[in-house]
């Protein structure tokens, strides 16, 4: 009891920090449970408890990196909200962890992902979250998926090339 008290205070803290950071145009109570939804994904093992599982690139690579850009990191991914047609601010559907340098992997960004067939065959627009439109990634992508919507939210991490950006300067693969 005392352990989740203390990851509320920490998730409260750092959203306080990092919010700062947000873009004005974020829609706070999406971002608020953006925080509240993934607080509990520091550590790995409740994510992999709650159906997150690895995900890789079509060459097997789990740490995604773009030389001159930055990095992503590591992502678990649950498939189940991968394949619906929904987005939900408090259940992302990829988490994204960084590589730390003692070999622990530190929650750094969620990711929002959807199909585009799944999600075009029920609406008109691409999704949308905090303000800001889903970019689309075609057919021929790094790892070797149909055509999907993204938004990746940094809140976990300080991003200087923007809080919604996919790379992230500060995030390095081994």
């Amino acid at each position: 009891m005392a352990v989740s008290r203390l990851l509320a205070a920490a998730a409260l803290a750092a959203a306080a920090l990092v919010t700062a950071a947000a873009p004005a145009s974020a829609h706070w109570s999406d971002l608020g449970a953006a925080y509240a939804g993934s607080a509990r994904y520091h550590h790995l093992d409740r994510a992999q408890a709650d159906g997150y599982g690895l995900l890789t690139d079509a060459q097997g690579i789990a740490c995604i990196d773009q030389p001159g850009e930055g990095g992503m990191g590591i992502h678990y991914v649950r498939g189940d909200l991968v394949g619906d047609a929904k987005v939900n601010a408090a259940t992302p559907e990829a988490l994204v962890y960084e590589p730390r340098r003692n070999g622990r992997l530190r929650l750094v960004a969620v990711e929002y992902v959807v199909f585009q067939d799944a999600w075009d065959a029920e609406h008109s627009r691409p999704p949308k979250l905090f303000g800001r439109s889903f970019e689309l990634v075609g057919a021929g992508n790094r790892y070797g998926l149909p055509p999907f919507y993204e938004l990746h939210a940094w809140l976990w991490k300080f991003n200087p090339s923007g809080f919604f950006n996919d790379w992230n300067p500060r995030v390095h693969c081994p």
